[in-house]
Protein backbone atom coordinates (compact mmCIF):
# COMPACT_ATOMS: atom_id res chain seq x y z
CA UNK A 1 0.00 0.00 0.00
CA UNK A 2 1.57 3.40 -1.09
CA UNK A 3 1.76 6.72 1.31
CA UNK A 4 -0.96 8.56 -0.76
CA UNK A 5 -3.30 5.10 -0.42
CA UNK A 6 -2.71 5.18 3.45
CA UNK A 7 -3.06 9.04 4.16
CA UNK A 8 -6.27 8.51 1.95
CA UNK A 9 -7.77 6.22 3.97
CA UNK A 10 -6.65 7.49 7.33
CA UNK A 11 -8.46 10.86 5.93
CA UNK A 12 -12.07 8.92 4.61
CA UNK A 13 -11.79 7.54 8.68
CA UNK A 14 -11.93 10.90 10.21
CA UNK A 15 -13.93 12.17 7.95
CA UNK A 16 -16.62 9.35 8.55
CA UNK A 17 -15.49 7.79 12.32
CA UNK A 18 -18.95 7.30 13.85
CA UNK A 19 -19.42 4.99 10.76
CA UNK A 20 -15.80 2.47 10.64
CA UNK A 21 -15.64 -0.42 12.87
CA UNK A 22 -13.29 -0.76 15.67
CA UNK A 23 -11.30 -3.54 14.28
CA UNK A 24 -10.91 -1.17 10.87
CA UNK A 25 -9.38 1.85 12.34
CA UNK A 26 -7.27 -0.19 14.39
CA UNK A 27 -5.71 -1.48 11.40
CA UNK A 28 -5.52 2.04 10.04
CA UNK A 29 -3.83 3.47 13.23
CA UNK A 30 -1.31 0.35 13.18
CA UNK A 31 -0.20 1.27 9.42
CA UNK A 32 0.06 4.46 10.32
CA UNK A 33 1.84 3.42 13.43
CA UNK A 34 4.28 1.37 11.45
CA UNK A 35 5.00 3.90 8.90
CA UNK A 36 5.86 6.76 11.04
CA UNK A 37 8.50 4.33 12.92
CA UNK A 38 10.01 3.69 9.72
CA UNK A 39 9.81 7.19 8.19
CA UNK A 40 13.33 7.90 9.68
CA UNK A 41 15.39 4.84 8.85
CA UNK A 42 18.19 6.50 7.09
CA UNK A 43 20.16 7.94 9.33
CA UNK A 44 23.32 9.77 8.21
CA UNK A 45 26.54 11.40 10.01
CA UNK A 46 26.50 14.32 11.43
CA UNK A 47 28.35 16.30 8.43
CA UNK A 48 26.28 14.76 6.26
CA UNK A 49 22.94 15.86 8.23
CA UNK A 50 24.30 18.99 8.36
CA UNK A 51 24.92 19.46 4.42
CA UNK A 52 21.46 17.72 3.23
CA UNK A 53 19.43 20.36 5.82
CA UNK A 54 21.38 23.19 3.97
CA UNK A 55 20.43 21.31 0.51
CA UNK A 56 16.91 20.99 1.41
CA UNK A 57 16.79 24.57 2.42
CA UNK A 58 17.93 25.12 -1.05
CA UNK A 59 15.64 22.92 -3.02
CA UNK A 60 12.74 24.16 -1.00
CA UNK A 61 11.95 20.31 0.20
CA UNK A 62 11.69 18.00 3.37
CA UNK A 63 15.14 16.25 3.74
CA UNK A 64 13.20 12.95 2.93
CA UNK A 65 12.27 14.23 -0.44
CA UNK A 66 16.01 15.41 -1.06
CA UNK A 67 17.15 12.47 -0.16
CA UNK A 68 14.75 10.89 -3.01
CA UNK A 69 15.65 13.55 -5.59
CA UNK A 70 19.75 12.51 -4.66
CA UNK A 71 19.22 8.76 -5.05
CA UNK A 72 16.99 9.47 -8.18
CA UNK A 73 19.46 11.72 -9.93
CA UNK A 74 22.85 9.49 -8.72
CA UNK A 75 20.77 6.20 -10.20
CA UNK A 76 20.02 7.97 -13.56
CA UNK A 77 23.33 9.15 -14.18
CA UNK A 78 25.00 5.51 -13.60
CA UNK A 79 22.16 4.28 -15.61
CA UNK A 80 20.39 2.21 -12.87
CA UNK A 81 17.27 4.07 -13.94
CA UNK A 82 16.25 5.17 -17.43
CA UNK A 83 17.01 8.91 -18.23
CA UNK A 84 14.25 10.92 -19.51
CA UNK A 85 15.22 12.34 -22.68
CA UNK A 86 13.60 15.72 -24.20
CA UNK A 87 12.49 15.18 -27.40
CA UNK A 88 13.94 17.20 -30.01
CA UNK A 89 11.20 17.85 -32.19
CA UNK A 90 9.30 19.11 -28.72
CA UNK A 91 8.60 22.82 -27.78
CA UNK A 92 10.71 23.64 -24.80
CA UNK A 93 10.16 27.17 -24.54
CA UNK A 94 13.66 28.37 -24.15
CA UNK A 95 14.21 25.91 -21.84
CA UNK A 96 16.66 22.84 -22.18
Amino acid sequence: MSTTDSAALLEDAADRIADISRPDLQILLRRAALRLRNAAAVSMEDDVEDALRDLAGEFGKTRNDTIRFIVREWMEKNTYLPVHDLDEDGDVDGNA
